[in-house]
């Protein structure tokens, strides 16, 4: 079983900036992606930076320019640095981890940490 533990969000002002952390504990193994998610109210939930254990990053173009995706395999961290935050940022970010081989592969979910930008 993997946990998943978020920190980080918070009520921040438009234009400023926000860092979260995603810590995974227990049976942790392999792990191939770890990305940064976000549902907004009334909406479904999004995709909005993947990070892969060899170090290579991905974005959709809510974060592109903004923010900055990163991990730490040794520590099973990843992160998002989100900078010029405006209030269409304001959602739950959830962090999720995919990862395992074959019959053992594991997709989980963080329980999400609330973002809110105000104008």
């Amino acid at each position: 079983q993997v946990q998943l533990q978020e920190s980080g969000g918070g009520l921040v002002q438009a234009g400023g900036s926000l860092s979260l952390s995603c810590v995974a504990s227990g049976s942790i193994f392999s792990i191939n992606t770890m990305g940064w998610y976000r549902q907004a109210p009334g909406k479904q939930r999004a995709l909005v930076a993947t990070w892969h254990s060899d170090g290579t990053t991905d974005y959709t173009d809510s974060g592109k320019g903004r923010f900055t995706i990163s991990g730490d395999n040794a520590k099973n961290t990843v992160y998002l640095q989100m900078n010029s935050l405006a209030p269409e940022d304001t959602a739950v970010y959830y962090c999720r981890v995919l990862g395992g081989v074959d019959l053992f592969e594991y997709e989980y979910w963080g329980q999400g940490t609330q973002v809110t930008v105000s104008s």
